[in-house]
């Protein structure tokens, strides 16, 4: 418990596109918006290679070139952008209390969660080493599909949006190699059949990925075992997509937001607000379609509006 209290008018908790753009919009309505980062800085953005899909950037430009230019922006306006994460939250009275690394006390008039959502991972030592090298390995297929056109690819999933990223791979890469790791597929039946259905899209039921294999550089090909025979082959493929899930980073929220049964947060449809008045939510701690920093990006526009009126409402 810190001795002294601070209070803030705006306090948004995590930064990526929805943090920076809610902090942009709120530093320019005067709300005096203090944001701080999180344990990731700039958020899933800061592991992407290139951003070619965000309008504005003709040329593309980097995931953290990127994060920099929007944290900038945001300060250009006045927000004051902090170091550290929330670690507890009391969202029970009126007054928003929120902690800053187990030290720091703020009492908030309105409260933007910007956590996100972590993409998982296998955990393999290759798989990590090529993801760090920001290319060969990938959650997000929409984001770094392109970069694998005309080229063989593996994903490794077997629910719904496994499906959803392997189909949208098949129009952009000459093969896409499917792995599933159980016997059959957790998608629904309509989507387990467009795979299916895929000519360019091979389906290996009960499979394990052991290896992502590589010059230290640049992915050539997974080994992955066949659980049934024993078997390890190894698959021809320049990127690898992990397609497993998300999690949402809402943990220390879930005493007091409504979550769904996945952990990410319920808001009111077409605005930002969550089942406590003055607290909103923005990005992919609330979005489990879409995902995109252009999409994160809006709802961070839409939870700073939604403050300040919330806020003007109390006047």
């Amino acid at each position: 418990m810190s001795d002294t209290i601070e209070k803030i008018k705006c306090l948004i908790i995590g930064s990526g596109p929805a943090g920076y753009t809610a902090a942009i919009y709120a530093a320019r309505a005067n709300m005096n918006p203090v944001l701080y980062q999180g344990m990731q800085p700039g958020g899933q953005l800061t592991t992407t290679n290139e951003v070619e899909n965000f309008p504005g950037y003709v040329d593309g430009v980097t995931g953290p070139e990127m994060m920099i230019q929007l944290q900038d922006q945001a300060k250009r306006f006045g927000a004051d952008i902090r170091d550290g994460w929330a670690t507890k939250v009391d969202f029970s009275g009126d007054i928003h209390k929120v902690w800053i690394n187990d030290s720091i006390e703020l009492h908030c008039e309105t409260v933007i969660i910007s956590t996100g959502a972590s993409a998982k991972y296998l955990g393999l030592p290759s798989e990590q080493h090529y993801l760090n090298m920001g290319g060969g390995v990938s959650a997000c297929a929409v984001c770094d599909g392109f970069f694998y056109r005309n080229q063989e690819v593996v994903i490794v999933g077997a629910g719904d949006s496994a499906c959803e990223e392997a189909h949208y791979l098949s129009k952009l890469c000459k093969k896409v190699t499917m792995l599933v790791r159980s016997e059959k597929f957790r998608a629904s039946k309509i989507m387990e059949e467009r795979v299916r259905k895929t000519e360019n899209i091979e389906i290996l039921m009960n499979h394990d990925t052991v290896e992502v294999l590589g010059d230290s550089n640049v992915v050539h090909a997974i080994k992955a075992l066949n659980k049934t025979t024993g078997e390890t082959i190894e698959i021809p493929a320049t990127g690898f997509f992990v397609a497993i899930g998300h999690k949402p980073n809402t943990d220390i929220f879930k005493d007091y937001i409504t979550l769904d049964e996945t952990g990410y947060i319920v808001n009111t449809p077409g605005t930002s607000k969550t089942n406590i008045e003055g607290v909103f939510v923005a990005g992919d701690a609330a979005d489990h379609v879409y995902r995109q920093a252009i999409t994160a990006a809006g709802t961070g526009c839409m939870a700073a509006l939604d403050a300040e009126r919330y806020l003007a409402s109390k006047e």
